[in-house]
């Protein structure tokens, strides 16, 4: 992809680079409400809650854009894409709860809607029902693939909480976070496209490198967005990274680059949470040039994804997954 098709693409919404899968993306929510239906009450209710919070739903659309460039296009890939949409919002169940969390999207959190215990029991139930329709696709490979990512999401989960209020995480332990607990379902979404399509070992293996870049470049966009945006732009609070002692890549470089007042400043916030000087820690942030070199990592993510499936077959699909390349470097919230 060239500089100046990375820049043109840019400028294009969520909603036409998608486009192509518009109507994939209809039986995909056709098939969430199905199998979201329960005979508990309270299940349905948070369920129709989270359906309704909106969201891009990527994951799913990067298995559906993936299949369609390398040619799939049965019906699997709907019960699968719904599989990758139950995976990740049962994710964000626990993080919110996890988080403390109580703005997600604009609007109220479920826990902060129907309390802690609920949100933890459904996210358990999304992730139990996730596996009775991988089960009824019948394909090995795709169960080793989706139970091996739900561990390691796990695991990145566990890795972040260990991270919390440590203002030694390097760049590397950071990294780390990123690939196992966003990255990675990123990965096997794509990788799902692949398989679906029979495809070859090394065009799974560029499906897969695409995915997990992508997965990066948004968690660093999202990491930056905590400094660079505001609440009503990202759909959450701004300064949440701060207010939790999470050391994020922007903190992190103003730890190892910062002025020794820069960098007490923020091993101080690291420690201690909160946001009461939230203003003059994104004013160092800002003077640091950690910003920048957040948006510089985030796009040289976004630059390999492109480069791994170069050598797709040229199609509307491939277009699109171009697109959300550089899209995801430009977005806003």
């Amino acid at each position: 992809m060239t500089a100046a098709s990375y820049a043109a693409a840019s400028s294009a919404s969520s909603a036409s680079i998608l486009a192509p899968i518009a109507d994939d993306m209809l039986e995909v929510d056709r098939v969430v409400r199905a199998r979201l239906s329960s005979e508990v009450v309270l299940i349905n209710q948070i369920s129709e809650y989270i359906i309704g919070a909106g969201g891009k739903r990527l994951r799913p659309a990067l298995l559906l854009l993936i299949a369609g460039a390398l040619g799939n296009r049965g019906p699997e890939r709907y019960e699968l894409a719904a599989v990758i949409e139950f995976i990740h919002t049962a994710t964000l169940l626990h993080d919110d709860v996890v988080d403390e969390s109580d703005l997600r999207r604009g609007k109220k959190t479920a826990n902060a809607v129907f309390g802690n215990a609920a949100s933890v029991l459904v996210g358990d139930f999304l992730h139990s029902r996730s596996f009775q329709m991988m089960v009824s696709v019948e394909r090995l490979r795709v169960m080793a693939i989706v139970s091996d990512a739900t561990n390691v999401i796990a695991e990145g989960e566990v890795l972040q909480l260990l991270n919390m209020h440590d203002p030694d995480v390097n760049e590397e332990r950071y990294t780390q976070v990123i690939r196992y607990k966003t990255a990675r379902l990123f990965e096997a979404s794509a990788q799902l496209g692949a398989i679906l399509a029979d495809a070859s070992a090394p065009v799974e293996a560029a499906a897969s490198e695409y995915g997990r870049r992508m997965g990066t470049a948004f968690q660093l966009m999202d990491d930056w967005l905590d400094y660079a945006g505001c609440a009503e732009e990202m759909g959450k609070n701004a300064g949440d990274d701060l207010r939790e002692g999470k050391p994020t890549l922007p903190l992190i470089h103003l730890m190892e680059h910062g002025s020794p007042e820069y960098r007490t400043l923020a091993r101080e916030a690291i420690e201690q949470g909160g946001t009461d000087r939230f203003d003059t820690i994104f004013e160092a942030i800002q003077r640091s040039g950690a910003l920048d070199y957040t948006l510089a990592c985030a796009r040289r993510e976004a630059e390999a994804a492109a480069a791994a499936i170069i050598h797709f077959p040229d199609s509307i699909y491939k277009k699109s997954l171009l697109e959300l390349c550089s899209y995801s470097t430009g977005r806003h919230s």
